[in-house]
């Protein structure tokens, strides 16, 4: 976990250096927090993993501090952010144990970028305001590739007036930066990106097995249709992965299996059907159950392989 801290200069992006709490320092959130270092913000970080506060007070040269805990990190700052697990995380942090919010100036605001139930936003967003502290459900799509080079792309919901306060904060670590609705539509519309994203892995694992199975090179296959209709930004990210046998995670399976049951949770309650969405969902539990939950989604491919005894690989 962590958290960042900042005051009112104008920054690279033009926006305000502010006092920030930044909780959750992992894949995604330790990249981010150095992003908005870069962009002239003053950072108070806490995470369980020492090593990763001190990598990103390193970083910080002066203008990140270690907190002690959670709400030492949330005192004083004007803005909070969050980069954690799932919904029970974020409300335990900011609700449960110690509350975070209790510790919160009245008039702060406080971001969730994190990947949870849009139902937990808009209850973490029920209570908060009832202590007068606005909110932002704010998850991010891109992986850490994206998370390090300050490209992600943000869902964000809210109030209008919130999120033009704080988009200037998000741009810092973002290229795109969208409001989609009230709170909670950041986070169902990640559920749809985490639909396209899931069901696109296993349409290319699917292809590339059959191309492969047929006699042609993987590799041919990608590199003719990539600049086709069929090409996509997951498709480049994945296909070199799944041929180099390069699981390493930018984003774990087990990850991609809780925001899915977010999906299917989220399609029951206003019953929209989801069998594509459905059957990947059940191929990532059989990873799970392998042993592979902490692989890259891309290990998707992995099903296909051992359905098939036959390896994607060039060639």
């Amino acid at each position: 976990m962590f958290v960042i801290i900042a005051s009112n200069i104008p920054n690279k992006k033009g926006s305000t250096s502010m006092k920030i709490g930044f909780i959750g320092l992992g894949i995604m959130g330790k990249p981010m927090a150095k992003n908005l270092i870069k962009a002239g913000h003053e950072l108070r970080v806490y995470d369980r993993t020492k090593a990763v506060v001190d990598d990103v007070v390193a970083f910080g040269n002066g203008k990140a501090v270690a907190a002690a805990n959670a709400v030492d990190a949330a005192k004083g700052a004007e803005l909070v952010l969050t980069m954690l697990p799932n919904s029970p995380h974020v409300k335990s942090v900011m609700l449960e144990d110690d509350k975070v919010a209790d510790h919160m100036e009245k008039g702060a605001a406080f971001i969730d970028m994190s990947s949870i139930n849009p139902i937990a936003s808009r209850e973490i967003s029920d209570a908060l305001a009832k202590k007068g502290i606005d909110m932002l459900d704010a998850p991010v799509s891109g992986g850490e590739p994206k998370a390090i080079d300050g490209t992600l792309s943000f869902m964000v919901g809210g109030k209008p007036e919130v999120f033009a306060k704080f988009e200037p904060v998000l741009k810092a670590m973002g290229s795109s930066v969208v409001l989609c609705g009230e709170i909670g539509a950041g986070n169902v519309t990640k559920l749809c990106n985490q639909i396209v994203v899931a069901v696109n892995i296993a349409a290319v694992s699917e292809a590339l097995m059959l191309g492969k199975k047929a006699g042609v090179d993987p590799e041919a296959i990608y590199q003719a249709i990539r600049g086709g209709l069929a090409g996509s930004t997951v498709m480049d990210a994945k296909a070199p992965m799944i041929m180099d046998r390069n699981f390493k995670p930018g984003f774990k399976i087990d990850l991609h299996i809780k925001d899915l049951n977010n999906v299917m949770d989220a399609a029951k309650s206003v019953d929209s059907p989801i069998p594509l969405t459905a059957q990947v969902f059940e191929m990532m539990k059989i990873l799970h159950g392998d042993g592979k939950g902490q692989n890259d989604h891309s290990a998707l491919a992995l099903v296909y392989e051992k359905m098939a005894n036959t390896e994607i690989t060039r060639g």
